[in-house]
């Protein structure tokens, strides 16, 4: 196949799923330029280093996603130095747990914010540009927990069931506009969240694994588009 010429913009790409995401695209695609996103300078610094030593041409942007004018500046900057990407990767997100007694407003703004309304932000800035290009491809990492219920977990649910319906009603929006859009719906990957839980790595899906998935899709014909990919670990949910 034709590699894809342009850049890609990935969030949350300082480690977890993001940094295997960044390192497998920089492996596997040529010509992709990679904008990596995330709040961490340094571990952003740390992928783009392994991503430039692949041979992509790598930029850091550190940005707290949560942020309005944040996000603003970030894509004014993106946008007047590259145009539009050609792929977008919204994967920053991040779990704190906490039932019906014990989850306070603070906490379920915070996790709406991080895991929902961040990529609304990015994205209602970057997804039109790409729409007057007629090209791109828009990824949404979401959960199985974007349709499930966890028990102690009730902001990260919402804010994931809300990731997907977005997704699907951007996917709607955008496909006569020539821009594919996929959901990615992972189960428990081996990353930071899950650290101190008494389960071997093995019980767990690698990060490698989820990556290869949305490199996988990317690399379709523009004919076909993969809407949403349920991954799960061999021997189901933990």
């Amino acid at each position: 196949m034709t590699p894809k010429k342009g850049f890609a913009v990935i969030t949350g790409a300082s480690q977890g799923i993001g940094a295997a995401i960044a390192r497998g695209f920089a492996e596997s695609i040529s010509d992709l330029d990679l904008a990596l996103v995330a709040r961490n300078t340094d571990r952003l610094e740390t992928v783009a280093a392994d991503c430039r030593a692949l041979g992509a041409e790598t930029t850091v942007y550190p940005c707290d996603l949560t942020s309005e004018r944040a996000v603003a500046d970030l894509c004014e900057s993106m946008l007047d130095l590259k145009g539009a990407p050609v792929l977008l990767i919204n994967n920053a997100g991040a779990f704190e747990p906490g039932g019906i007694r014990d989850t306070s407003p603070e906490m379920f703004r915070q996790q709406l914010g991080v895991n929902l309304t961040s990529a609304f932000y990015i994205s209602s800035l970057l997804i039109p540009p790409m729409m007057d290009e007629k090209r791109g491809h828009v990824f949404f990492v979401a959960s199985v927990a974007s349709i499930r219920g966890y028990p102690g977990g009730l902001a990260y649910c919402a804010a994931k069931h809300g990731l997907l319906g977005m997704a699907r009603s951007i996917r709607e929006e955008t496909k006569d506009s020539g821009i594919r859009v996929t959901t990615i719906l992972p189960g428990a990957t081996f990353t930071t969240t899950w650290e101190g839980v008494n389960q071997p790595e093995d019980r767990f899906m690698p990060a490698e694994d989820i990556a290869r998935s949305v490199i996988a899709a990317f690399q379709m014909s523009d004919r076909t588009v993969v809407e949403e990919l349920l991954l799960r670990p061999q021997l189901g949910d933990l």
